[in-house]
């Protein structure tokens, strides 16, 4: 690498590292680890440490240290915004909005607001539990992320591979922080229960999962990559199971259980007629005064082939009769569809759902 070049490289990494607002012990670690490479540099032309530090300082200056965003305690805002996405599960926003009026009285006595419990929300697929956590950041005015715990091959994926590691990179938690911006986002770990079916993998990563849950324990999470102190204290955690047979003792105790149950067919009714089908007929381009569904169709709709615990299902009929719809709308063969008993079959029978 020619002298002019490698100085530019140099002066990179001093413009990233004067940008960031990182605590001033890990600012003067970072300033030796560049000044090293500098001196190598001047003598010879070229440094092979200098792609691992220019490697670590970009990630290390891109944690948003520092940076919070102000949470919004209004009670009648975050009921709002948990009943515009979501129908029923009355008992989940009432325990939600019991949190935050906690949180609100103490923000208005000027006393320091508690940290908020760890959520896991536990229930089928397709009842609402992603959804629900996303409301909850919407209406706290935070920034939301989501971790596949189930993904997860091992638990160097949470906690980063050192750098002294060929394939050497922060863990998700870290990069969580990167994506959001803050320090004070919510994290949904999602599929907690499905952590790595080996039971020595799957216990690495509950062990883990417990230092970052652990109050007495996040304040100061150190990533393998990153090697530093991380308070992790002001994130709201919520993590999602299907079941909690496979997720251990000791974090199942850190964890405050909601249950999720399943919807009765009058509550897929509303969900289906006034919060799928005004999304769902946006995406396929439709007005609605072009669709029409009769009352009495809804029941065979949410219920096509039997019982279905959630709503994912019921989206993907309704897709399948809009899609039609449009098709012969486009067509010219109709200029307004009517969906009825008679004919729904007909408007989803290709896609064989029915």
């Amino acid at each position: 690498m020619p002298k002019d070049q490698a100085n530019e490289e140099i002066t990179y990494l001093e413009s990233l590292l004067s940008k960031s607002n990182l605590p001033q012990d890990l600012r003067m670690t970072i300033e030796r680890m560049i000044n090293r490479v500098k001196r190598v540099t001047q003598l010879s032309g070229f440094s092979q440490e200098y792609e691992h530090v220019r490697k670590f300082v970009e990630w290390v200056t891109q944690i948003p240290w520092g940076v919070y965003t102000k949470d919004n305690l209004d009670l009648e805002n975050a009921k709002k915004v948990l009943d515009e996405g979501h129908y029923g599960l009355d008992s989940v926003k009432e325990r939600i909005l019991e949190y935050l009026s906690v949180m609100r009285l103490k923000q208005l006595k000027g006393e320091e607001i508690p940290r908020a419990p760890i959520f896991l929300f536990v229930g089928l697929q397709g009842i609402g539990k992603t959804t629900m956590a996303k409301s909850i950041a919407k209406a706290l005015n935070r920034q939301f992320t989501r971790i596949s715990v189930g993904a997860l091959g091992s638990v160097t994926e949470l906690r980063g591979v050192p750098k002294t590691e060929p394939d050497a990179e922060p863990g998700q938690i870290i990069k969580a922080l990167i994506n959001t911006k803050q320090m004070n986002p919510v994290i949904l770990l999602d599929e907690l229960d499905k952590a790595s079916g080996a039971e020595g993998k799957r216990a690495d990563i509950m062990a883990a999962l417990l230092e970052i849950l652990d109050p007495e324990q996040n304040y100061a999470f150190r990533d393998h990559y990153i090697d530093y102190p991380v308070d992790l204290s002001k994130v709201l955690f919520i993590c999602t199971a299907n079941t909690l047979g496979t997720i251990s003792t000791a974090l199942l105790d850190r964890l405050e259980v909601i249950r999720f149950y399943s919807y009765t067919d009058e509550e897929k009714i509303v969900i289906g007629r006034n919060y799928i089908l005004p999304k769902v007929l946006k995406r396929a381009g439709l007005d609605p005064s072009q669709i029409e569904f009769s009352q009495d169709v809804w029941q065979i709709i949410v219920r096509p082939l039997g019982y279905d615990a959630g709503v994912r299902q019921l989206e993907r009929n309704i897709e399948s009769i809009l899609r039609k719809a449009a098709k012969l709308i486009v067509t010219g063969k109709s200029q307004k569809i009517v969906i009825t008993p008679e004919n729904v079959r007909n408007f989803i029978q290709e896609s064989g759902v029915i």
